[in-house]
């Protein structure tokens, strides 16, 4: 006669080895898997003390740069001045543009879209040139966003923008049409 399977009493494949608890009232446990904080080795997976990083071989703290190299630069800052928008001429066609610190900067998404998507993949190549070619771009304030939207410069959902110098437009649009 066969001994239906809940009768059986559950065996591991794997000999697992005893969990130590600090619990007098805890029961042994019937899964297969070691508690998350317990090693195989009975031994404590976290570190109970800071690490000191002072005496560590690395980079010593104070050769860190303040900001990491990742990080969004802060935008323009959001006044009168900053937010007065221009169509200048670039290449032929008209492109928006805004004069931060007396440096007019374009419109980088518009400067794309007329220029540069012919030549490139996306936008994202388009960023992924600017870091190798190591120009950062300038980042739109809210109220430049909203004027740029208004032109139509930008489209109606984007939230974000970027600005770029002429000369670095110009570098840039020299990559793109010499990498093809």
């Amino acid at each position: 006669m066969a001994v239906p399977a809940a009768l059986i009493p559950p065996t591991p494949l794997v000999p697992q080895p005893p969990i130590s608890t600090t619990s007098a009232t805890s029961s042994p446990s019937t899964t297969s898997s070691p508690s998350p904080s317990v090693a195989p080795s009975g031994q404590n997976l976290f570190r109970s003390e800071p690490i000191n990083t002072s005496n560590s071989p690395g980079i010593p703290i104070g050769s860190l740069p303040s900001k990491p190299v990742y990080s969004t630069p802060s935008p323009v800052e959001n006044t009168p001045q900053n937010n007065e928008c221009k169509m200048v001429d670039l290449r032929g066609a008209k492109v928006a543009s805004f004069t931060v610190e007396s440096c007019e900067l374009i419109c980088l998404p518009q400067a794309f879209d007329l220029f540069l998507k012919h030549l490139v993949g996306g936008l994202h190549t388009v960023y992924t040139k600017l870091k190798r070619l190591e120009i950062t771009p300038v980042v739109c304030n809210v109220e430049q966003v909203r004027i740029l939207r208004g032109l139509g410069a930008i489209q109606p959902g984007v939230n974000r923008c970027k600005l770029i110098s002429r000369k670095d437009f110009e570098t840039l649009y020299n990559d793109c049409t010499n990498a093809r």
